[in-house]
């Protein structure tokens, strides 16, 4: 399997960021890590090894990030500064690392990729996931989102800030126009969401169902899986799922 790690300097952020790649062709997939983690933490809790067949046959690559949660959505500082800061590494993923990702995927695929991303993560990588795949549709042409809470009050508490607002997909899709163009380009996506009814997945239930609700009055498609009461909020179930979900999405 081809394996590459890199460190580079995000003027965005203003400081060096890392990221490792997995796979060399097929579906290039935009992995946030869980809340507070790190780039490596999808190889480390085997999630790689779950899908390494579609790694090694060179239908899907996994472009592991870091995120900057202990600073934004984590932290108890001033909202408006973590929210700065959070703004900031937007920009590092949607005006940086893209433009790297389809670099690195056309030399190792050794071909002139011009499709669009998939965003996958687990916990608070699957905020961010769909977070940045309703932020940015002309980038990003799917999601599987695997136990993730979508509104941003859990994390920003009476927010009046626009930019937590812009962040905060249970929000943002409440209050969508019925005549925005992004509502044609979800429709024409891949949307899952998967939540287990198990340990420690209370509050992500709930933001599931709110988010299916949402979903179905805009008449945006969406696979909704609720997985049984024995499924965790934790690495071995979304081991399971993450292998079982990129089945279908890559074919």
């Amino acid at each position: 399997m081809n394996i590459r790690y890199y460190k580079e300097y995000s003027y965005e952020l203003g400081r060096e960021m890392e990221f490792k790649v997995f796979g060399h062709a097929g579906k290039p997939c935009l992995v946030f890590p869980a809340q507070n983690g790190r780039f490596y933490d999808f190889e480390n809790f085997k999630m790689v090894d779950s899908v390494h067949q579609e790694l090694e046959e060179g239908r899907l690559q996994l472009f592991c990030v870091d995120t900057v949660d202990p600073e934004t959505w984590s932290s108890d500082a001033d909202q408006s500064w973590r929210i700065g800061i959070y703004e900031a590494y937007v920009r590092y993923i949607v005006h940086e690392l893209m433009g790297r990702i389809y670099q690195i995927h056309n030399e190792t695929a050794q071909e002139d990729y011009h499709g669009k991303v998939l965003t996958t993560g687990c916990s608070m990588g699957a905020t961010h996931a769909l977070n940045f795949f309703l932020r940015f549709p002309d980038l990003f042409d799917g999601v599987i989102a695997l136990s993730g809470v979508y509104h941003a009050g859990y994390f920003f508490p009476n927010y009046t800030d626009g930019r937590i607002y812009e962040n905060s997909s249970l929000d943002t899709l409440q209050n969508i126009p019925w005549d925005h163009p992004y509502l044609e380009k979800y429709r024409r996506s891949q949307i899952i969401v998967c939540v287990g009814q198990g340990r420690w997945e209370a509050e992500c239930l709930e933001d599931t169902r709110l988010l299916q609700q949402q979903l179905e009055r805009l008449q945006v498609p969406a696979w909704i899986d609720y997985w049984g009461w024995d499924c965790d909020h934790d690495w071995p179930w979304w081991r399971k799922q993450f292998p079982y979900f990129i089945r279908f999405v890559i074919g």
